[in-house]
């Protein structure tokens, strides 16, 4: 059957790229050079996986809603939810755009929310608009690992108790390699809640084990001896651990602020104390660099992780910014900018000129290219993973 998903990003083309060896999967977005490099097979974003089913498939890109909504028998929702602070609450407009354009093109389409959504959202817009077509289905995915998520995934989770629910859940099972994955359709407001809930909790660990690391920094203590011992009791477990400078990336700040924002006047002390602690773990990095004493500090990749090309939300932008305010020097060295500038700071494209530059180099997931200057490297990664 036709296939189309709207929006290009992680959730979209993942999706999308899940589907076209089965389905003619149609993929809409606004930016027409990102949807002029998928048709010429390049992924906009980082991601092998991606790369590699992109080159094999038989995906179609486009801008025209005519042309992706037209017979579609399945319209993926992937558009971007950003957080508005003002608001307290997720910017949904661009959902609601594209649920209006398609009532007017295509309206017995089934609609899928894969963005995230406040809790309640797809409810409330439901009987807002009178929608009987709607359904949420949250997404659990790793950026730069976004389609291997979808390939592999631990469990599928639809936001209906209904047999097209069933269906849908069966759908994505078949277009999967792992064929055991649990199907769970709930309601969909029980859903919306597990996505905002898993990605705080997993924003706690984060926060937990940099908060440990933190400790370990003060009273210099050995934070890998402790991490170790602590994850061998099994209900903790050895994973999900390494110490980063925060945690950032798209999804974990804003989702928990969303859920803050959804408990209102429901008693909570937990899920503020993450955010708080995320930002004070931000501080506790800029006091710890300035006390090495340095003049220029480099700063090596904005990207939170190794293999991602995302700057949004990266803990590394507010270190940057402590320090800037601090009256240190700072050069950068970011390969995805092609600018001489980023926030009135040199970003230089010679590597070697970086670390000579550099009197101390912040890297937050370490990479071996800086074995000839250890002496310079300041990290807090311990384990050498994301």
């Amino acid at each position: 059957m036709k296939i189309t998903v709207v929006g290009a990003g992680y959730v979209g083309l993942s999706n999308a790229l899940l589907f076209a060896k089965q389905h003619d999967v149609v993929l809409l977005d606004i930016d027409k050079s990102r949807v002029k490099l998928l048709n010429q097979k390049v992924s906009p974003i980082s991601d092998t996986c991606i790369q590699h089913y992109l080159t094999e498939s038989h995906l179609e890109a486009t801008t025209e809603k005519e042309r992706a909504y037209q017979d579609a028998k399945l319209i993926i929702i992937a558009t971007p939810t950003n957080y508005n602070s003002e608001t307290n609450y997720f910017d949904t407009s661009s959902i609601e755009s594209v649920i209006d354009d398609i009532q007017k093109i295509n309206s017995k389409a089934l609609m899928i929310i894969k963005s995230t959504v406040p809790v309640g959202y797809t409810k409330e817009i439901s009987n807002k608009l009178k929608l009987k077509n709607l359904i949420f289905a949250p997404e659990f995915l790793r950026e730069g690992q976004a389609l291997q998520d979808n390939l592999y995934p631990s469990r599928i989770i639809v936001g209906e108790k209904s047999k097209r629910a069933e269906k849908i859940a069966k759908l994505y099972l078949k277009a999967t390699v792992r064929k055991d994955a649990v199907l769970l359709c709930v309601d969909s407001t029980e859903a919306e809640a597990i996505k905002l809930f898993s990605n705080t909790y997993l924003a706690m660990r984060v926060a937990f084990f940099n908060e440990l690391d933190t400790y370990c920094i003060k009273n210099k203590l050995s934070a890998l001896d402790i991490i170790k011992g602590v994850g061998l009791d099994q209900r903790i477990g050895d994973h999900y651990n390494n110490p980063s400078f925060g945690y950032g990336g798209y999804c974990l700040p804003k989702d928990t602020k969303q859920l803050l924002a959804n408990y209102d006047d429901t008693p909570q002390e937990l899920i503020s104390a993450i955010i708080r602690s995320n930002q004070t773990r931000k501080q506790a990095i800029i006091e710890d660099i300035k006390s090495h004493n340095v003049s220029c500090v480099g700063i090596f990749r904005l990207t939170m992780k190794a293999d991602s090309d995302n700057f949004r939300e990266s803990a590394v932008h507010d270190v940057l910014q402590g320090l800037a305010q601090e009256g240190i020097k700072i050069v950068i060295y970011e390969p995805t900018l092609d600018v001489k500038e980023y926030l009135g700071h040199p970003v230089m494209c010679s590597l070697q000129k970086f670390k000579s530059a550099s009197d101390l180099i912040i890297v937050n997931r370490m990479v071996p290219m800086f074995s000839d200057v250890m002496e310079k490297i300041y990290t807090r990664d311990l384990f050498g993973i994301n």
